[in-house]
């Protein structure tokens, strides 16, 4: 067996500084010490996928997460993998637990897991390899996953089995206080512009040192025909994942760091604003585009008009929360965002459509992500000045 700490100082003495996933009870030595305090940081969610949208996020930032999480929970994380970091190029480690081993009798939720995880990684194109149980054999394990995560670019999965780590105590301090959002201005008549308009708006409010991450379909198609710059992430896949993205990005750089999301996209994965209102930092501006349809599938009806999203945002945490009647508004409310202190959540309506013939981005998802990558660890201006 191996003391938490030998396999934490593994994984810190290789880059990471966040810790982000889902518990599970074969990992519960690991999360009980890097919660109780270390040189780590620990970031519950409330899915295992938006665990790795966030520690994508975090790589397009500069800085290494490791995701852990129960093999029951690869399933959730079949999307983000496959159409985040496998066309991204987006190396993170993972430690993945191996309930219903066979041989190991388990619950029957985890016989099927357990028989095939190993061949669903293959299938993900996912490196792994099993955590040794002798502490003296740790350090050359993750030293061949961190040396195929180099060459291969794409995410390893270190696999650890049951009774592997020795028990640890869990001290874990509370989460921080919930906060009583700001909610700016009150809804009135709205003339709902199309998102062209709204995202052109967007791009005028912006300072120049903004990182912007846009959701999949065809807010990232219509963002990339207005202006294609390097500071901005398109996600091609991995829908409902652009706050989480956000959220890693935000928490390795000082830029402001706006995401703009979708209705569809945010009802996706809904749990992710409470993960926002949790975990983001003062420069996380999420902007939500409303059309209340399906625009990149036909226009069929979203189930957001039986959502209020602003009151959503608000309850969840969100520092401060800007319900937009018009461009106006939203103009101003984009320029406040990038000075005072979030997670900030702006929600604009926009009616639905888009452009004839929309084209998509040429440049391709891994080039995409290792320009944001570069932009957002250089040259970094006056965060302050709105162009």
């Amino acid at each position: 067996m191996i003391d938490a700490d030998e396999l934490l100082g593994g994984l810190v003495g290789r880059g990471v500084v966040d810790v982000v996933g889902v518990p599970c009870s074969y990992l519960t030595p690991l999360i009980n010490r890097v919660a109780s305090g270390s040189a780590a940081r620990y970031l519950p969610v409330t899915q295992e996928g938006e665990a790795v949208a966030i520690a994508a996020g975090c790589w397009l930032a500069g800085a290494t997460a490791c995701v852990i999480a129960q093999n029951s929970g690869l399933g959730n994380m079949v999307n983000p993998l496959t159409s985040l970091n496998y066309p991204g190029r987006i190396p993170v480690p993972l430690i993945v637990s191996w309930r219903g081993e066979p041989g190991h009798p388990d619950e029957p939720q985890h016989e099927l897991m357990g028989t095939i995880m190993p061949g669903l990684l293959d299938l993900l194109r996912v490196g792994h390899a099993v955590v040794p149980d002798e502490a003296a054999e740790l350090g050359a394990c993750l030293d061949a996953g961190w040396a195929e995560m180099d060459r291969e670019q794409q995410p390893f999965a270190f696999i650890l089995r049951d009774g592997v780590l020795n028990s640890e105590q869990l001290e874990e301090p509370p989460l921080h206080a919930p906060v009583v959002a700001t909610v700016s201005p009150s809804r009135k008549d709205r003339d709902a512009p199309a998102r062209m308009a709204a995202l052109e708006c967007l791009l005028g409010s912006l300072v120049d040192s903004a990182a912007v991450v846009s959701t999949t379909g065809k807010t990232s198609r219509e963002l990339y025909v207005l202006a294609d710059r390097p500071q901005h992430f398109y996600l091609v896949g991995a829908m409902g994942s652009a706050s989480a993205v956000g959220l890693g990005v935000a928490r390795h750089t000082p830029r402001p760091v706006i995401v703009i999301d979708g209705d569809g996209a945010a009802l996706m994965r809904l749990g992710t604003l409470a993960t926002v209102g949790a975990h983001g930092g003062p420069n996380l501006v999420h902007v939500l585009l409303d059309n209340r349809v399906h625009d990149s599938t036909g226009g069929q009806l979203s189930l957001a008009g039986q959502v209020d999203f602003p009151a959503l945002a608000r309850d969840c945490g969100y520092a401060r929360v800007y319900d937009c009647a018009d461009l106006a508004e939203f103009a101003d409310a984009v320029k406040a965002a990038q000075i005072e202190r979030g997670p900030t959540f702006i929600y604009l309506m926009i009616r639905p459509g888009s452009i004839a013939k929309l084209g998509r981005p040429s440049v391709g998802p891994a080039e995409v992500a290792r320009r944001f990558r570069d932009f957002v660890n250089t040259n970094l201006e006056d965060v302050n000045h709105v162009s």
